[in-house]
Formats: structure tokens, sequence, C-alpha cells
């Protein structure tokens, strides 16, 4: 039987986000995927161009709702590089505790939506019931439940009481115990198992050549991770554990994801114990020095990567974002093959994709193999023409 071509998306009821992938199909199997990504591009990186350090911070937290904190700290940790600032200890505390925060919110509703794509409801339900408390617990500290708006260039806007202290660790050793039952289901319970194991393998070797990260690099055995690696806000003075699985499967990686909310809650408690006292922001100048910075951080889905250049104004000469997602893309086609068609929504869901806060945009000649920037009068231009040229309204 000869291959064949099915399109997917990118409008799909197993895609939550607009991407477009073309499967190559032998029979039931997939042999090859092709990804078609742009079609959420907002024009992130060019809007803070236009705007202050002080509005690009709030601009970077709407890049990604669901690991809303991640954008802010890495955006704020390498403003402060440019501004060549120090933040209080304390601060550094409480941006690990949002951030670990955020971190067991996001897994608790990933594993919720992997479950839904296999039609388990019930756990469904469970994960996102549990994760309501860790919602609750972000609104009571910044007064906010999705953009918590609490870090800032030199610190961070709210502190953590001693009321909050209590209520904290109350949730988090309710946690633990969920968390605990839901590693048993996902070990135990039969249609996991058969929707999960063995689907989606990522062998080691792949992982590394195809530069995957977060929980898809570590459920193929590497044991990588920034707040390691290259630590960030209090990371350097806490104790945690790097987890990974060997398997590369979803299983795998959805052990992973699991395992990770427990050091969480771990590291919760950790900073919970050994807060310093103290101021939790400073003032900072108007304007950096000329000059460039990055800046990296552990996002839920694995590294995030933040580039700021300054010449010196109030505004950023360039601003660049890389999200995990798309960095992961690679690996996700070579995770693809060898699968049935029916487990393409699972293995998709694997890396816990964000498609709106990867995409980009460049405009590449394919004819001449250039690639050229445009005003936004110019793409306005070009977009009408090409619209008119194609015949379609």
């Amino acid at each position: 039987m000869p291959e064949i071509e099915i399109p997917v998306g990118p409008q799909h009821p197993a895609l939550k986000e607009p991407i477009r992938f073309v499967f190559r199909i032998d029979g039931e199997i997939v042999v090859g995927a092709e990804p078609r990504l742009g079609y959420a591009h907002r024009g992130i990186e060019k809007l803070g161009e236009h705007r202050s350090y002080v509005q690009v911070l709030y601009l970077s937290e709407r890049i990604c709702g669901i690991c809303s904190v991640a954008h802010t700290t890495c955006y704020v940790e390498t403003a402060e590089r440019l501004f060549n600032i120090e933040i209080p200890p304390r601060a550094k505390f409480i941006r690990v505790i949002v951030s670990e925060l955020n971190r067991i919110h996001s897994h608790l509703l990933w594993l919720g939506i992997l479950a839904h794509e296999i039609g388990f409801d019930t756990l469904f339900m469970y994960t996102w019931r549990d994760r309501e408390l860790v919602l609750d617990l972000l609104e009571m500290i910044t007064g906010n439940r999705v953009l918590y708006a609490i870090n800032m260039i030199g610190g961070v806007r709210h502190d953590i009481t001693n009321e909050m202290v209590d209520k904290i660790r109350k949730v988090m050793d309710y946690l633990e115990e969920r968390t605990k039952y839901y590693k048993r289901v996902v070990q135990e319970d039969p249609l996991m198992l058969a929707r999960l194991s063995e689907v989606g393998i990522l062998s080691r070797s792949d992982a590394q050549k195809l530069c995957a990260v977060g929980p898809t690099i570590r459920g193929s055995g590497v044991k990588t991770d920034i707040r390691k690696e290259d630590p960030y806000a209090a990371y350097d003075e806490i104790p945690f554990n790097i987890i990974t699985y060997t398997e590369g499967d979803a299983l795998a990686k959805t052990l992973v994801r699991v395992d990770e909310i427990q050091e969480s809650i771990n590291i919760i408690r950790y900073a919970l114990d050994h807060m310093p006292s103290g101021n939790i922001n400073i003032r900072v100048p108007l304007r950096p020095s000329p000059g460039e910075a990055i800046g990296r951080v552990e996002a839920p889905r694995g590294e995030l990567f933040y580039y700021i250049r300054s010449d010196g104004s109030e505004r950023p000469y360039r601003f660049k974002v890389r999200t995990p997602t798309l960095a992961n893309i690679p690996a996700l086609c070579k995770m693809l093959e060898g699968v049935y068609v029916a487990d393409i929504p699972v293995v998709v869901a694997s890396i816990d994709p964000c498609i709106a806060c990867m995409d980009r945009v460049l405009l590449i000649d394919t004819n001449k193999g250039t690639w050229n920037i445009l005003t936004g009068e110019e793409l306005r231009r070009y977009s009408k023409k090409w619209y008119e040229k194609h015949k379609i309204r």
C-alpha cells in the first residue's frame, strides 16, 4: 500500500491551538511528520521594542497565561543584568515560591489535559479540582489567578506574610498526598498504561541531538535543568533533585511531571523555612547602560530564553524570546515517527505544547534564499498584494 499524506490542523479537535502537521502514513503507522508554524504570530517582540522597560514587563507576562510568572521572572532577571543591580535576598525567595506554585499549577493542568485526550475525564476533573487550590494560593499572594504581576525590575511587589505561610503549608500537605495518588494512577491504571507506555519514544541520543528541553528531555534520561545549571533567583541556595526517567515514552514524560510536583512542594517548604527577612524590592534607574544581556529560566515546559539589547534609551533596542515549545518541535516530529494515527494527540500532548507563545514570523524569499525585515506598513501592503494575487477575500 503506498504512503499517503494526511493534513491535521490548523483547526482540529485534538489541537487546542492553531498548528498544522502533514503526516505521511503507511497503513495506520506514521512514517513522517512535517510541522507548519506561524498561525498565532502576535508581534510580541516588535511590540516590546516600542515600549518602556516597565511596559515590556507586562507584555512579557501575556506571552503565556499558564507560565506567565516564568516569563516575567526571565524578563526581570535579564533586565536586572542590564541595569547591573542585585535584588534583596527575600525577593529572590519569593520569586522561587511563586515560580514553583506556578509549576505545580501547570503540571496539574497538563495532567488533566492528557487524561482528557485519552478519554479519562475523571482524572481530568480530579487534577483540575486540586489545581484550584494552587490558584487560590497565587491569588492570595499576588491578587491574581493567572497574570500575577508580582515581579518587577528590582524585586517583587508583594510580600508573603506569616498568615500566608500557614495556608501555603496546609495546601502543600494536601497536595503531597494527592500527588502520591496521581502517581499510583499513572503507574497502575490499565488505560494510562495502554495509551502511554511505549508510545512516542524519544531516545536519549535523539533528545540530545535535537536539543529537546524540560520534561521532554528529562523523560529520556538526560539530567538537565536550568535551575541547577544556571541558577537564578534563590535556586542556588535551595536543594532539590532533577527528575529523570530513561524510557523516553509518553509514560516517562508523565511521571517526570508528577514527580516534579513533589519536588516543587519540597522546594516551597524549604524556601518558607529559610526565607530571609528584609526588603522585597529596590529602586531602579530609568535607563540602563548600553549593552546586551541574556536570561534563562526553567519554565514548566523547559528552558525559556530571553535576550535584551539596550541602546541607553528608555526602551529596549531589541527584545527576543525563545520558548520551550519551539525547542521541542524537532523532537516531537521524531517522536511521532512509528506511532499509530490514533496516538498522534497523545504524542503531541506529551511535550505540553503552547503554540501561541511559540510562534514568530520570518519572511524568506524562497527564490533568492534571503530574508528581510518589514515595517508595519510594508507588511500591510505586502499582505494586500498577496491576497489580491491569490484572489482570497
